[in-house]
């Protein structure tokens, strides 16, 4: 009996051996934390709101108006307006903070530059020498033209023309175009014009209206025009190509002009990187001025 028992105790403190064992064996949980640094959703993409307003170079038309009607269709919470004053009022509306940002077809002068303006070049544009349809001259040199304005050459005879006074077309002072043309052909202050008109379409008119005139616009401007010609310069069309390579001699930036110790508006710094960026080079062509963003 004494065996049965200490047999029936030994095998009592195997077991609760036994169990002690497995009681320290408490299998860890698997963790079901979540890793907040790996998992956190990224905010939600900031839309863009408000307006832009762009002042200046009547001749930037097309180009200022493809660009924003794009940028206005990608952000529809933003509306960007365009004032065409010409380029000098335009760089005057940058100056004193009554636009976004200036448009100017001319590059700034140093005292614009000194006076805390940027300018920065988002297109070139060719301008064209143009003459009424009907005229007879296809080609004039650089030498001809700057002598066509400033009065030494008066007659159309004189460069290959039926004969006729030649009536001299021009843009009012402050026109990008104007600074241009007259800074190329060395004719700055010397112009003798007939008529000083106010937008690049009313040069164009009044070419169209006299076999006489002769006049200067923008490439853009002009191409597809039937009532006027673009005469070669030096043998040079004015073409998209002949601007970029160089070759054609008479060429202007299309500036945009902004402050230089000012931050501008979430949209209108989109607009303008947009504006400067490959993603606008169709659009420029298309509008008639050849791109420069690479």
């Amino acid at each position: 009996m004494k065996k049965t028992l200490a047999l029936i105790l030994t095998l009592a403190l195997s077991l609760a051996a036994l169990t002690g064992c497995g009681g320290s064996k408490t299998e860890t949980p698997a963790d079901t934390s979540t890793d907040n640094s790996a998992q956190t959703e990224a905010p939600a993409e900031t839309t863009l709101s408000g307006s832009v307003s762009t002042n200046g170079s009547t001749s930037m038309e097309k180009v200022i108006g493809a660009l924003s009607e794009q940028f206005m269709a990608d952000n529809s919470g933003v509306t960007v307006t365009y004032d065409p004053t010409g380029s000098g009022a335009g760089i005057e509306a940058a100056t004193n903070g009554s636009a976004d940002i200036g448009l100017s077809s001319r590059a700034l002068k140093d005292e614009e530059t000194a006076n805390g303006l940027t300018g920065t070049t988002v297109a070139l544009d060719g301008i064209a020498v143009i003459v009424n349809a009907g005229s007879k001259v296809e080609n004039l040199t650089v030498e001809q033209i700057g002598k066509i304005f400033t009065g030494e050459i008066t007659d159309w005879s004189e460069v290959g023309g039926d004969a006729g006074t030649i009536s001299c077309i021009g843009r009012e002072a402050g026109s990008g175009t104007r600074d241009g043309f007259e800074s190329i052909t060395d004719t700055k202050d010397a112009c003798k014009l007939d008529q000083e008109l106010t937008s690049t379409g009313g040069v164009i008119e009044a070419v169209a209206g006299n076999p006489n005139a002769i006049g200067y616009a923008s490439l853009s401007a002009v191409e597809g025009k039937d009532t006027i010609k673009a005469v070669t310069v030096g043998g040079v069309a004015c073409t998209e190509a002949t601007v970029l390579d160089g070759s054609y001699a008479i060429q202007r930036p299309f500036v945009l002009v902004t402050k230089t110790d000012a931050t501008l508006s979430p949209a209108a710094q989109a607009f303008f990187d947009y504006a400067t960026s490959t993603a606008a080079n169709d659009l420029i062509k298309a509008a008639g001025a050849v791109p420069v963003a690479k």
